[in-house]
């Protein structure tokens, strides 16, 4: 058996030795029972080993003594009285949020310094007299708003201005009652970002010393649910974690949805989710079973038809908190405009007969250009009491803003003549095709709509209508005879078509001379389809996003072709599936090949390469046959922007170009033009076709929404790419929208 060679266990093994020995020779004298005991710690010498740091026990001999209730009330009280103090010498940091029976000491104070230099306050308290201040509950005493300096320190003079303003009207400071309102910046001004910092301070902060909500909402087009979670994560790093839900079983998504709706408290995990349209309305129920904070409603002139499933699932929220994004809220008529109004504020405008009534009808014809002075003095009165009411919740700057921060943006609108075969079969289908009588005299049926498809694809090539002339489809009878003989589908051939031979040469140079990016853009797949070949011919690279790709691969071929290194030439994009929300900076060239109804459509596909991030000058071309149907459209979406222009930018001067009346005049072509709309807004400031510039003494040039500021023929040709397709051989006009002037480049 070991021992221990410790001294004090040596020193006891030593004492015991000595006992039992001493007892040994005791007991050889002494009776068992007289055996003499001794201290097991003891030696003979009465030396103690035992340790020093152990201390006999001691009775106590103080009692304590006896008090009385009222005695014994005070003591406790006296001990009670004292603050919580943490055992740590010189501690001074928090007793934590969660500290069960601590009460903090001193006044409230604000989450971030309100007086740092930079410092965005949302909410001032009001100022107290010294007698006020003793009066006031010091626990309820209201605190500084301010936006994390995380954020305030990325956002321009614009976005600060705007956060300021929704902030105002979600917590009712600008309509009380109302905690709506719409963020109508025109593309390209950061209000992802706003939103984003609305997002972050309502979800962290609010006067009253708390969060002002406990979760928020974003719903977006499909391909944009990926683009917001990545804003949130570019801008709040790692302090927020949102739910991004862009795909799954249904199962799967409502379990998803239900622990959403289902989170309480001061710190939710994800107090963020980001869904888009048509899942929400798949999935509306589950989230209506609780409240959300906030919703934001991107791409909000979706919810432009009041009677849609989508417009009504999200009515249905419980929800006072609700912002709608959209750079274009009037798209076609001032109904669809009542509706975005109406969803964010409920009630400010009355119902839609009454705006109908009150507003509507008044301000479009006082708009007609066939006008009465009478009617246009009424219009003029109602539409700045209309301007009046919506302005308090309705933010709107332009794109001149980004003048100070990206490069020079110059938007060309190309006319090319049709080419004789297009021409032919253009002029063949108005001889037959009945719809044609049936739109003069006011009546639109399911076949004048479909005859008016039937000439935009005319207008992109004749590849496209060539089923119908094998068919002999109504308007196409005879048609096929004026083909070239051997024509095939399977080849494109950009010598049949105005518009594609332009393109050809677009690329071909582009291609050539520089290093640039171009982006296609064209409302029909069928139209993708023969850009596709035209690549393969050329040997371009290229991708494509339309409607048939999923969420997730949109993503990936964006960043993709955005890189620097990426090899691909081309992107080709549908306006339908891909045309709002995208940045496409990687590519400073678009070509908008065919015009849509909606000009809001066609601004937004256009706003995809000129946004935050662009280094290049970017080049717009919006190509038009000339004479045909394509030019009708480009002038009613003229018409459209004109009323736009005034509701919502507020235009005083806009020119009343076109009549109703005229607008219905569809059918038609005009050969002898080089540009129906350029006639039609009676331009002064060109002389025999030539542009002159200065321009005439007294004369005006048209309005900023007709775009087309300056007019030239070759000679006035500034792009290099445009003059190099010229001297190929193509004839055209062209009229462009600089943002040079407001630069002050000459």
């Amino acid at each position: 058996q070991r021992r221990s060679l410790a001294p004090s266990q040596l020193a006891k093994r030593k004492a015991g030795e000595e006992e039992e020995e001493e007892e040994e020779e005791g007991d050889r004298h002494l009776p068992t029972a007289r055996k003499r005991q001794k201290p097991v710690s003891e030696t003979e010498s009465g030396e103690c080993y035992r340790s020093p740091f152990r201390k006999p026990l001691a009775q106590l001999t103080n009692r304590p003594h006896c008090l009385d209730s009222s005695q014994h009330e005070a003591f406790i009280r006296s001990i009670l009285s004292k603050p919580f103090k943490v055992p740590i010498p010189n501690y001074k940091g928090p007793l934590g949020l969660r500290a069960l029976g601590i009460k903090r000491a001193g006044l409230r104070s604000p989450l971030h310094d309100p007086f740092e230099e930079g410092a965005l306050v949302l909410y001032e308290p009001p100022l107290l007299s010294a007698h006020d201040q003793l009066k006031i509950d010091k626990d309820k005493a209201p605190v500084h708003v301010v936006v994390d300096p995380v954020l305030s320190r990325v956002l321009r003079p614009h976005q600060r201005e705007g956060v300021k303003f929704l902030w105002d009207c979600v917590t009712s400071r600008r309509i009380p009652g109302s905690h709506g309102c719409i963020m109508a910046d025109e593309m390209g001004l950061g209000k992802t970002l706003q939103c984003i910092t609305l997002m972050w301070t309502l979800l962290r902060q609010s006067p009253d010393c708390k969060p002002e909500i406990e979760k928020a909402m974003v719903v977006s087009p499909s391909s944009l649910v990926r683009n917001w979670y990545n804003e949130v994560e570019k801008w709040l790093g790692g302090r927020i974690q949102p739910l991004a839900i862009d795909g799954g079983s249904k199962e799967e998504i409502d379990r998803k949805l239900v622990g959403f709706m289902n989170q309480r408290g001061l710190r939710v995990p994800s107090p963020i989710l980001i869904i888009s349209y048509e899942t929400f309305r798949l999935h509306a129920e589950a989230l209506q079973k609780g409240s959300v904070g906030l919703v934001i409603c991107d791409e909000g002139h979706r919810l432009k038809n009041s009677e849609n499933q989508t417009y009504q699932a999200l009515n249905s929220l419980n929800t006072p908190r609700r912002v709608l994004i959209s750079g274009t809220p009037i798209q076609n008529d001032l109904l669809e405009y009542f509706s975005l109004v109406h969803f964010v504020n409920s009630g400010i405008l009355g119902t839609a007969q009454e705006f109908k009534r009150h507003f509507e009808i008044p301000i479009l014809k006082g708009r007609d250009a066939d006008a009465s002075e009478a009617e246009r003095h009424k219009g003029e009165e109602r539409l700045k009491e209309l301007i009046s009411i919506v302005n308090r919740c309705l933010i709107r700057r332009t794109s001149d803003i980004l003048s100070k921060y990206l490069p020079v943006k110059i938007e060309q609108v190309v006319c090319c003549r049709l080419t004789p075969l297009q021409a032919e079969l253009y002029k063949n289908f108005l001889k037959q095709a009945k719809p044609v009588e049936e739109l003069k005299e006011g009546k639109i049926s399911v076949s004048s709509l479909s005859s008016i498809t039937s000439l935009k694809k005319l207008c992109n090539h004749p590849a496209l209508i060539h089923d119908k002339c094998v068919e002999e489809e109504e308007g196409f009878m005879g048609a096929l005879d004026l083909f070239p003989a051997g024509y095939s589908t399977k080849s494109v051939e950009p010598q049949l078509s105005g518009k594609m031979l332009v393109l050809d040469y677009i690329l071909a140079v582009t291609k050539s001379t520089s290093n640039d990016k171009v982006v296609l853009v064209s409302n029909y797949t069928q139209t993708l389809d023969l850009f596709e070949k035209l690549c393969r011919n050329r040997r371009y690279l290229y991708v494509r996003l339309d409607g048939t790709m999923s969420i997730k691969k949109r993503a990936k071929i964006v960043e993709r072709f955005n890189s620097p290194s990426s090899p691909e030439f081309i992107f080709m994009l549908s306006s339908k599936a891909g045309g709002c929300g995208l940045n496409l900076i990687g590519a400073n060239r678009l070509v908008m090949f065919d015009p849509d109804w909606n000009p809001a459509n066609d601004e937004q596909a256009m706003a995809r390469v000129w946004r935050d991030g662009q280094k290049k000058t970017c080049y717009i071309y919006r190509l038009l046959s000339t004479g045909t149907i394509e030019e009708k459209i480009f002038q009613r979406q003229t018409h459209k922007k004109a009323l736009s222009s005034c509701v919502v930018d507020e235009e005083q001067d806009v020119e009343r170009h076109f009549s109703l009346g005229e607008l219905k005049e569809l059918f038609t072509l005009n050969e002898t033009t080089t540009s129906d709309t350029h006639d039609k807004i009676k331009c002064r400031r060109c002389v025999n076709g030539h542009q002159v510039r200065p321009p005439p003494e007294g004369s005006d040039c048209t309005s900023d929404l007709s775009q087309w500021n300056h007019c030239a023929d070759k000679r006035g040709l500034q792009d290099s790419v445009l003059k190099a397709a010229w001297d190929a051989a193509v004839t055209f006009t062209f009229h462009h929208h600089s943002h040079e002037e407001q630069r002050g480049i000459p």
